[in-house]
């Protein structure tokens, strides 16, 4: 008898569908408005010294890396370059809310943790058996 409920290809197959869509559409945010993204990001890291070029980074981040997932497509490379993204998030944007609860009770950086742990799983894993190129 199957159990469908012991299906790890399965299991990894809906973790890079709803990593790589719910990115993706942070992605697609920012290409609608790519130049005050840029910007935006741009000032962050020159103000930590970084070169300004680095924003555009955000692109294969939350645009170009979610398409590998979700396709199962060097799908570690997209999660690893998903993890640098939200790393580099959590520094410039949200470190200040690192040790934070919002009045619920929960992290205030859940989805930012949701989506680097995520990332960091597939970095284990790999894109499982339903995968345009099963790594």
């Amino acid at each position: 008898m199957l159990n469908i409920f012991h299906n790890t290809a399965l299991g990894l197959l809906i973790l890079r569908l709803t990593l790589g869509g719910l990115m993706f559409l942070h992605g697609l945010n920012k290409l609608t408005n790519l130049d005050g993204s840029i910007q935006f990001i741009g000032s962050k890291l020159v103000s930590m010294g970084l070169p300004e070029f680095v924003a555009y980074g955000v692109l294969f981040g939350e645009v170009v890396a979610p398409i590998l997932i979700i396709l199962g497509l060097y799908a570690r490379l997209g999660a690893l370059l998903v993890a640098a993204n939200m790393v580099f998030a959590i520094i410039l944007v949200h470190s200040h809310q690192l040790f934070l609860l919002t009045k619920q009770g929960g992290w205030q950086l859940e989805l930012q943790g949701f989506f680097l742990l995520t990332a960091v799983v597939l970095l284990f894993t790999g894109s499982g058996r339903f995968a345009v190129k099963p790594d």
